[in-house]
């Protein structure tokens, strides 16, 4: 059965930290040795076992002879293809260097096919890469959810000299993820590791309901003071709730729309996927009156709902945030009341008729709503019996 794989990056990501991480989750080293080495480049790579800030953790290590060697998208794609390495991990890596290529591209302003790698493109990034997707495989992961990814700060060194962090590819690699800097003043999150968990990860955010069968550590270059500079990988099953357990608020401020607009635009966020809508009277200032909308939605609608937003109200601008949210799981079940078909939402002991077939059978049948509504928690617990 394919597991559950979150990536808790709270010391950020890098291709060598996420390497580790599977290995010491259980990923077989030696297999990740063999797929590397099928690549037919002069790269030697190993596993030591070191500690972070007294966490024992699983050090990946590159070593080879073309760091300073550029190439292209192609040529490294025909690489991959070539290797000994299951099927979907060759798929993996192949479209992570594609998406790491449109980041540089974008960044250098200049056609895909003509992009140089240089620190991403060299060969222990391309063992990085093919290791992780290789590992990811391995382990059975078959769904990855990532937390928001810590970036650093400060600057880094590079072949096209000092840059911030994160670095314009990382930047690029990012956008419409969760990020945030924390810790000591360096690149947290490189190029390459953005690229593979922005590739990867179906979401991002707290993590899933899961049962727990394995965790490793991937160890980082460096040993920062006060932090562990590792990354963990947590590896299980689905279990409990069926929704996600993250998602994104959105909230504005509104004293110029009129009643309908703001009805309207209620019922297409509602429409086009929103979990929650609500409209809350407000005073702003200079004593207006006014209504905060708020919007509660999956990570992955945010930007479709925001362009609503924008669309039907008056509001200049939004505020978001990722929250954490526990649903338990629920199930619909038909019951027959005298009146025809209503579905109900059963979780746990709770159950609840569905309020629109409700209404449906109470304008057919000209009677009050409530009325096929106690028909219908009538016909379940007959049922139930």
């Amino acid at each position: 059965m394919p597991k559950l794989c979150y990536l808790d990056a709270f010391s950020g990501v890098s291709g060598d930290m996420l390497v580790g991480a599977l290995a010491g989750a259980g990923a077989d080293q030696t297999a990740i040795i063999a797929a590397i080495a099928s690549l037919g480049v002069d790269v030697r790579v190993s596993f030591e076992q070191v500690k972070r800030q007294g966490i024992g953790a699983t050090k990946f290590h590159v070593h080879a002879e073309e760091t300073s060697r550029h190439r292209h998208l192609p040529a490294i794609l025909k690489m991959i293809e070539r290797g000994e390495m299951p099927e979907r991990a060759k798929q993996d890596a192949a479209a992570v260097f594609q998406r790491l290529g449109e980041a540089e591209a974008f960044v250098h302003q200049m056609p895909i096919e003509k992009v140089h790698f240089h620190e991403v493109g060299a060969i222990d990034s391309i063992a990085d890469i093919v290791g992780a997707c290789v590992g990811f495989e391995l382990l059975g992961a078959g769904e990855i959810v990532c937390s928001p990814l810590n970036l650093g700060s400060g600057t880094v060194n590079t072949e096209h000299g000092l840059l911030p962090v994160p670095a314009p590819a990382t930047m690029a690699l990012v956008a419409g993820v969760p990020v945030y800097s924390s810790g000591p003043a360096v690149e947290l999150t490189t190029p390459t590791g953005a690229a593979v968990v922005t590739t990867l990860a179906r979401s991002f955010g707290v993590m899933p309901p899961m049962t727990v069968k394995s965790a490793g550590y991937g160890a980082g270059s460096r040993d920062f003071p006060g932090q562990a500079n590792v990354l963990r990988v947590i590896l299980g099953e689905a279990n409990g709730a069926l929704e996600a357990t993250a998602v994104s608020v959105m909230e504005a401020n509104i004293d110029d729309s009129s009643p309908q607009v703001l009805a309207y635009a209620v019922e297409r966020l509602f429409a086009a996927g929103a979990l929650d809508v609500t409209l809350q009277p407000i005073e702003m200032k200079k004593g207006r009156p006014g209504v905060l909308l708020r919007v509660i939605a999956k990570p992955e609608d945010r930007e479709t709902l925001a362009q609503i937003v924008f669309a039907e109200t008056s509001s200049l601008g939004l505020r978001f945030q990722t929250a954490e949210r526990r649903v338990q799981a629920r199930a619909w079940i038909d019951v027959e009341t005298t009146h025809g078909k209503v579905r109900m939402k059963v979780s746990g002991m709770g159950y609840a008729p569905e309020y629109e077939d409700c209404r449906l059978l109470a304008q057919a049948a000209g009677l009050p709503l409530k009325q096929i509504i106690a028909e219908a928690n009538a016909a379940y617990l007959n049922n139930s019996r």
